[in-house]
């Protein structure tokens, strides 16, 4: 099964709330997004963002020229529908992260979770290619991803978990790690799963 099959068939059979990365508020995600200081008119694309409510906070934090990227068309719709009449201020993308080729740059590059199912290289060098595709010189990214003790799969997938030194060594010396936050994700049916946040400064 490829890629988006799997994901479009995971939110086919799960409600948002079932799934194991499911939280009800991003607290770290919305602290780091907060540091980086990044213009509220910026632009900020939510990578993997499907039914996530980070967009819903952001929204009513006031900040604009938002996107959600997604592989999973069918992600993308449950958060339409939850934000109503406020979803058309919103950027809705269906694509795989690795061809992604955005309309202008963004600020701020979010990811809690699409980065650790890159396990190929060369998955890995696309999506850092997109990345900076679509960062502006000065931008911030956040990304999180399994810690190393944290699972070793998610969803059926296996997954390449990561420390400060893997994550700079993949992004490479155009980016400045700037904070590192690790939290102690609890899922829907309270298993803990072991998460590490980085926040970079983009160089060039």
């Amino acid at each position: 099964m490829g890629r988006q099959a799997h994901w479009r068939k995971v939110y086919e059979e799960r409600a948002p709330d079932e799934v194991s990365w499911y939280r009800p508020r991003l607290d770290v995600s919305l602290e780091l997004i907060a540091a980086s200081s990044v213009a509220k008119d910026a632009g900020i694309v939510d990578v993997g963002g499907g039914a996530s409510t980070l967009v819903d906070s952001l929204l009513e934090l006031g900040y604009s020229r938002l996107a959600v990227l997604d592989i999973a068309g069918n992600a993308l719709e449950r958060s339409r529908a939850r934000l109503g009449s406020r979803a058309a201020e919103v950027e809705w993308i269906e694509s795989d992260v690795a061809a992604f080729a955005p309309k202008r740059p963004f600020g701020l590059w979010h990811d809690r979770a699409v980065f650790h199912f890159m396990t190929a290289p060369e998955e890995r060098r696309a999506y850092v290619a997109a990345l900076e595709r679509s960062l502006a010189p000065g931008g911030t990214a956040i990304l999180a991803t399994f810690a190393t003790d944290g699972p070793p799969k998610c969803s059926g997938l296996e997954v390449l978990r990561h420390d400060e030194r893997s994550i700079q060594a993949e992004l490479g010396t155009g980016f400045a790690l700037l904070e590192v936050r690790r939290e102690t994700h609890v899922t829907p049916w309270r298993t803990e799963q072991r998460f590490v946040y980085f926040r970079l400064g983009r160089l060039t």
